[in-house]
Parts: structure tokens; C-alpha cells; sequence
């Protein structure tokens, strides 16, 4: 089969399109033909170990010290249908449309995956395609995570910061079908889009710091990290909860434990742990038309290191799609989903 190997750490052209074996399943695993995966900024900052510090090492210790060698196939999400299970599987059977995501065990960069049974993989809606579904894996599962860990209730003021992504413009609408009232805050040219899928007020923060613009949310959702910490602390309405998804180091997370000590505040941490139950509500959601996938750009899996040059420039709005079975209006949806 095809896959994308990672041969060092670096720039996108480390990663090489090769032939490499076919996996067969285990017992308890099911392989999945893969139909579409997704580029991701954590995929960008895992490929040459832009993390900080605390996190860097770790990431080594695990991978490789000096290249990758646990893991030589990158990528987490996916959609495909399944194309064999192991003598133990109950759960699946061959033709099973799914998606999900494979957690640690990577290796969605490629036309074939195992996964387990038991793993985060879900049965696809039909009328929802692979592209659409490929990336709810990734957003769809850490924006459910974030706003249920925050006890949305209807009628609540919720702020996301970095709206623009994958996480924010899935965490958009499950926001608002908690019933939520949500200001999107991103650059100006994604604004429109985050209207269009439901944001009730948007801000541009190369314009605007929503933080001195003295207006207060009983959530704020800060996805990419960098709302300032203090000033976000004050925005919040008494027993406001504010959400950061992607700490920025260990004296940021002390300060949310004793912010959460010492007032009717609460700063939230706590890592998604996925569950496949988490994707069949997503599922659900997408059946009912109430779950749009924002999707940018689609790209074949020989040019994944494109892919990941356009990721890294921040222009992205909602998700990059990477093909492994092309569909021939795989582009036309990304248009489509930008007008």
C-alpha cells in the first residue's frame, strides 16, 4: 500500500510518499481502507516537535531522540470503510462505513489502518461524506469535550478564541445547539464563514483584544493559547469557566489551579480522552443536518507535504482533507463550503 513515512524531523518534506506492506488485523482489530484524513496543526507541530518545552522531550522520548522510530506513519484521523476484521470482532462487520481517530496509535497518512475494536472509530452517516467526516475526530471531539467539561446552559455567553479551526468552528455549533449565545474571535478574513455556520458576533483580533473591550462571557474557549491569562480571568462573569485547550506551559496551569481555588472562577485544563459514544452523538448531530464540516482545501496523499506548508501559514478556515481515495468532487465541496 501507500503511506507517507516520516524519515527525520523538519520541514513538510521530510515526509515521503512509499510502498510499504499491507497491515493485517489482529484479533481484536478491524482494518479500515481509508478514504480521507486530515492535516492538522498538531500533525505541523508534531512533525518537527514544535511543542513547548515540558512537552518537547517527552514527544522524543516517545517517537525517537533523533528521528522518528516508534511511529513512522503520521496522521490520527480518518474516515474509510472496513475491509476485514479479526477473529474477535463483534462490533464491525466488512463495509461498515467509520470514522474516528486511531489516538496514539497514528498512521492514517496511508491507504490502510488497524484500529481496535474497542478504539474511537464509529459507523459513518451515510449521507455525510468522508471528507466531512475525517476531521470530526480532531474538532469535533475536543470542542465536545471542552464545552460539556464547561456546563453550558442555554442562554450563556460563550467567547472562542481562535474560532477559525477545526476545534473552534465545530466548537461554533455545539455551542449554539446548547444554546448558547457565541462570539468568534479569529482574523478578518475568516469571519464571514464563522457567521455563516452560526457565530453570533465575531470579533478580529488584529483589530480588537476582546479582553479590554469590557464585555464578560460566562465562557471563554481559548483554543490556540494565547488569550491574555489575567485579562480573560476579568472578562469572565461571576462563576464563569474559562477553557484553555492548549496550555502554554506549567506556570499557566498553576495559575488556573489557584485561580479556581481562591474564586467563583474556574480555569479548565482537563485532556479529551475520545470515546467512540462521543462520535456517535457527533454523528447524530451530523445526521440532523445541526454539524456542518468547514473543509478549506483537499488534497491528494502524494502531496501531503503541501498540505502541511498550507497549514502552517495560519490561513486555514476549519479543516485541510487529505484524500487517500479520491473523489472527484472532493475539491468542489471545499469550495463549496467557502462560499
Amino acid at each position: 500500500m501507500q503511506a507517507i513515512v516520516w524519515t527525520q524531523y523538519g520541514s513538510p518534506d521530510v515526509l515521503k510518499l512509499r510502498e510499504v506492506p499491507k497491515p493485517a488485523p489482529k484479533s481484536n482489530e478491524i482494518l479500515i481502507k481509508i478514504h480521507a484524513t486530515t492535516a492538522t496543526t498538531g500533525d505541523c507541530e508534531m512533525r518537527n516537535l514544535r511543542f513547548p518545552y515540558w512537552i518537547r522531550l517527552p514527544m522524543r522520548l516517545y517517537l525517537g531522540l533523533r528521528k522518528p522510530t516508534r511511529v513512522t506513519i503520521p496522521g490520527t484521523y480518518l474516515a474509510g470503510e472496513v475491509e476485514a476484521i479479526g477473529a474477535d470482532v463483534s462490533r464491525f462487520s466488512v463495509g461498515d462505513q467509520v470514522f474516528g481517530t486511531t489516538l496514539f496509535g497514528f498512521g492514517t497518512y496511508a491507504e490502510y489502518v488497524c484500529v481496535p475494536e474497542k478504539g474511537a472509530i464509529a459507523p459513518k452517516p451515510a449521507a455525510v461524506s468522508y471528507e466531512a467526516a475525517a476531521p470530526v475526530g480532531l474538532g469535533g471531539l475536543e470542542a465536545l469535550h471542552f464545552l460539556t467539561i464547561a456546563n453550558i446552559q442555554s442562554g450563556e455567553k460563550v467567547l472562542i478564541n481562535g474560532a477559525g479551526g477545526s476545534i473552534g468552528t465545530y466548537g461554533i455549533q455545539i455551542a449554539k445547539h446548547f444554546g448558547a449565545e457565541v462570539t468568534a474571535v479569529d482574523s478578518g478574513e475568516k469571519l464571514k464563514k464563522l457567521r455563516q455556520i452560526g457565530a453570533d458576533g465575531v470579533i478580529d483580533y488584529t483589530q480588537q483584544d476582546f479582553s479590554q473591550n469590557g464585555q464578560h462571557y460566562d465562557v471563554i474557549f481559548d483554543i490556540i493559547g494565547k488569550s491574555p491569562f489575567s485579562a480573560s480571568v476579568r472578562s469572565l462573569n461571576p462563576n464563569g469557566r474559562y477553557l484553555i485547550a492548549n496550555p502554554t506551559g506549567l506556570i499557566q496551569v498553576v495559575r488556573g489551579k489557584l485561580v479556581s481555588r481562591n474564586s467563583d472562577r474556574k480555569v479548565l485544563f482537563e485532556m479529551t480522552s475520545p470515546k467512540a459514544k462521543d462520535l456517535a452523538f457527533l454523528a447524530e448531530l451530523m445526521e440532523a443536518g445541526k454539524l456542518h464540516t468547514v473543509i478549506d482545501r483537499c488534497y491528494p496523499l502524494a502531496q501531503i507535504a503541501d498540505a502541511h506548508r498550507y497549514v502552517e501559514t495560519g490561513q486555514k478556515v476549519g479543516n485541510v482533507i487529505i484524500t487517500t481515495s479520491p473523489h472527484a468532487d472532493a475539491q468542489d465541496k471545499a469550495d463549496a463550503s467557502l462560499e
